[in-house]
């Protein structure tokens, strides 16, 4: 059946996103059954260490994220993958092994976690960065709802079938089918090729030097700082009912494991339905309409569960959750995605991993606290007032447009015509723009200028000015410096957009007409050492 370009479904007409797509939904069953098993394994030994697991999953995203995102920008996404699926595959073998000998203990037990949860922050960047590789950009809000889909359609399957197992034949079971789940991603991987060779870190670009990158980047883009502004104000309220779901399963409902894990599964149930309804939904409401509705839902949900004590009633209230949860974060994966460009996709998809798993990380252990010292119900409409100064925040800090944003490579800059040969290492490099302008448009120009300015420093640039001369004021002059050579050139050849240029056009179409701006780049000579001579 062919499927409409518009069509939710559509990302699902490429054989590789399919073929992948199928594999994670059997490895996100395998993670559902392994986390309802751990959990419920602790549920006897507290409520703060129960919510420990949540805790030990989402750290090592919070920690390894950002260097996981270098890896992401500089090695090939495809063996980083690999390299993950097959660490995490180890991880749960010997988790496995440890539950069938009765010997996991609580603090094993959460020490195993951890590790898979540091292969999944060495996985997160790069799975997320080769979306734009497998789907057009036109259908990233599509594949990340797919994404959504395939999460919670796991969460329907994953959570009452771990529940059952665990109930019927242990928790080393679940632990067996999740180390075999790995396989299946590893298997489409290996037999699959990204269509482009790619090398975006500037050439000898160190770790920190790239990590920086990637942060001064996400500083100066006000669209991708948005985005993270808004998943920090609904995780913390949305993670309260991740992390106490298994105690109003067992001590306000009476629920045993196989209990919970249908009450997960009506999750999974109201997100893979709601999936039909979400493009009518964001057409009705737009994206941040969106945002407000998930978090409203997401508030009443949790005071249901807070005053509630029948089964069903609870098991009503959070089919709903689930369109909510698909919702916001499907909506916030795609706006992060469409705003950032290929050299530095890895590196800010993994800062808005850090905003989002650091948020339940961290938040997590502060719900079980909570929980245990002021009560489940209080802690639970407390959440829900989370949620509802998270939906009323939209108002004022939306979604910005992304119509505007276009981070397709364009590589417009000339080749600098330089005398010298300067080194990769050589810098910093003062790079001098010279503009004519009529005073009529004076105003505007430097208005202009401001966005030209964000494009510099997201590029590379690490202090920028622009300025007037005194005596001649229709020249205006514009400075800015670079850390080195090699990080110029990489703004040349791999960093600009089609976005950064039509900041550049917008301003220079109000310079004197028949003019250009006149470039030069100077290097650092305060030190004793100048750049190398042309060889004669």
């Amino acid at each position: 059946m062919r499927l409409s370009a518009d069509s939710a479904w559509a990302p699902l007409a490429v054989r590789v996103f399919r073929a992948l797509w199928i594999a994670q939904l059997v490895s996100n069953t395998g993670t559902w059954m392994q986390t309802v098993g751990a959990q419920w394994l602790l549920v006897g030994h507290g409520a703060a260490l129960l919510t420990l697991v949540q805790t030990a999953s989402s750290l090592p995203v919070v920690l390894l994220a950002l260097p996981s995102g270098v890896l992401a920008d500089r090695y090939d996404r495809r063996k980083v993958l690999l390299t993950a699926q097959f660490a995490m595959l180890a991880v749960s073998t010997a988790l496995t092994v440890l539950a069938f000998r009765s010997a996991l203990a609580p603090g094993v037990l959460l020490g195993l976690t951890f590790l898979l949860g540091c292969g999944t922050a060495l996985m997160g960047p790069a799975w997320q960065a080769i979306q734009p590789e497998l789907v057009e950009r036109g259908q990233l809000g599509q594949a990340a709802a797919l994404g959504a889909v395939n999460m919670n359609l796991a969460r329907a399957v994953g959570p009452a079938l771990g529940g059952a197992v665990v109930a019927a034949a242990g928790a080393g079971w679940v632990f067996a089918f999740n180390a075999l789940s790995y396989l299946g991603i590893a298997s489409v991987l290996l037999l699959w090729r990204a269509p482009t060779a790619r090398q975006s870190v500037t050439q000898g670009e160190g770790l920190l030097a790239a990590v920086q990158a990637g942060r001064r980047y996400v500083w100066h883009a006000p669209g991708v700082r948005r985005v993270l502004l808004r998943t920090a104000l609904f995780i913390p309220g949305g993670a309260a009912l991740w992390s106490l779901l298994p105690l109003v399963a067992s001590r306000s409902l009476g629920l045993g494991s196989d209990g919970y894990g249908l009450l997960l599964g009506v999750v999974g149930v109201g997100a893979v339905g709601g999936a039909f309804a979400l493009p009518a939904i964001r057409r009705g409401l737009g994206a941040n309409g969106t945002l407000a509705a998930g978090a409203l839902i997401f508030a009443a949900t949790l005071a249901v569960l807070a005053t509630t004590r029948n089964p069903w009633l609870a098991a009503v209230a959070l089919l709903p959750a689930g369109l909510a949860w698909i919702g916001v974060l499907s909506t916030l994966n795609a706006a992060v995605q469409q705003r950032l460009p290929g050299w530095v996709r890895g590196r800010g998809l993994a800062i808005y991993l850090v905003v989002f798993q650091g948020g339940q990380a961290l938040t997590a252990p502060a719900w079980g606290a909570l929980a245990d010292g002021v009560g489940l119900t209080s802690a639970m409409l407390i959440g829900a007032g989370l949620l509802l100064g998270s939906a009323l925040s939209v108002r004022h800090w939306p979604l910005h447009h992304a119509d505007g944003i276009d981070p397709s490579p364009s590589a417009h800059w000339p080749v600098p015509p330089l005398v010298v040969d300067p080194g990769p290492a050589d810098g910093p490099v003062l790079v001098s723009v010279t503009y004519r302008v009529a005073p009529r448009n004076w105003a505007a120009f430097t208005d202009r200028m401001r966005h030209v300015a964000r494009s510099r420093r997201r590029t590379g640039a690490v202090t920028w000015g622009l300025f007037q001369d005194g005596g001649d004021p229709d020249r205006f002059i514009e400075n800015y410096l670079v850390s080195s050579w090699s990080e110029h050139l990489a703004q040349h050849q791999s960093r600009l957009t089609a976005h950064d240029r039509r900041c550049e056009d917008e301003a220079r179409d109000l310079l004197v007409e028949g003019t250009a701006p006149e470039i030069t780049h100077a290097f650092d000579a305060s030190s004793g050492s100048t750049i190398r001579a042309p060889e004669v």
